[in-house]
């Protein structure tokens, strides 16, 4: 089976919460799912096709992997370790914030581990890997926390910083790639708009390998009949679709 020369890695899908913080919260399941990226590891989890798929097991409530150490509250509650969701909820019960010595507990268990791995993958395998995808799916409408708060989103957001992370060529290929497999308008795909990237592409883009980072509207799948809202159960054949078009992305990308 040919498998593509690509890293995914999937920083936001994972859902559980570090022992450490168990008893300090004030929301509950219904709030971390609308936290995180639902079901991006079954979406995204193309290990059988290409060279090499990250996942994180932590839920990006509690420690979000794709923001730098230095990204913390108050100045950004929505940062490395947080203090809201992105819709703005508090995450802990008053005075259960955590603390400078928790943080760098919190840091050390779950955030430089998968860092570490990251870099090693990288190393290892840098050069038979064409590019890394850095995968997400996002709100249909910009919640208040975000730039675009109250705006429409595109169904596909592809963000290469600008061409600081990779080149324009590549990141308008697999945007083509995208519009030709899920069949969709010029104008459903777009580049760097509203996302351009976040830590991990700024901070791994180019160095030495191209990332992009995706983002898949969550009406892709978040909505009837795929989904339902109150048991929060999804369909499994539509986790599936979404993940062979995405191998049949890469397949019409790579002749």
């Amino acid at each position: 089976m040919q498998r593509f020369p690509v890293l995914i890695s999937i920083p936001h899908g994972g859902t559980s919460i570090p022992d450490e913080l168990k008893n300090k919260l004030v929301i509950g399941s219904r709030e971390i799912f609308e936290d995180i990226d639902p079901f991006t590891q079954k979406i995204y989890d193309l290990s059988n096709k290409i060279t090499v798929v990250l996942k994180a097991d932590v839920a990006r409530t509690f420690v979000d992997l794709s923001r730098s150490t230095e990204d913390l509250p108050p100045k950004n509650p929505d940062g490395v370790i947080k203090s809201h969701t992105c819709f703005g909820k508090i995450i802990y019960k008053t005075d259960k914030q955590p603390d400078e010595v928790l943080i760098k507990l919190l840091l050390k268990k779950y955030y430089h581990p998968f860092h570490n791995k990251l870099k090693g993958v990288i190393e290892k395998n840098k050069s038979n890997l064409k590019f890394c995808l850095d995968c997400h799916t996002m709100e249909a409408i910009g919640p208040a926390i975000s730039p675009d708060s109250g705006k429409d989103r595109p169904l596909i957001c592809l963000g290469n910083r600008f061409g600081e992370s990779a080149p324009n060529e590549l990141i308008e290929k697999l945007r083509l790639s995208f519009i030709n497999v899920f069949k969709l308008n010029e104008s459903d795909v777009t580049i760097n708009r509203p996302f351009a990237g976040g830590f991990i592409t700024r901070n791994y883009g180019n160095n030495p390998l191209p990332w992009i980072q995706v983002e898949l509207n969550r009406l892709l799948y978040l909505r009837k009949p795929y989904f339902d809202s109150s048991t929060l159960e999804i369909s499994e054949e539509r986790l599936r679709d979404l993940n062979d078009k995405l191998a049949l992305v890469l397949q019409n990308f790579f002749p």
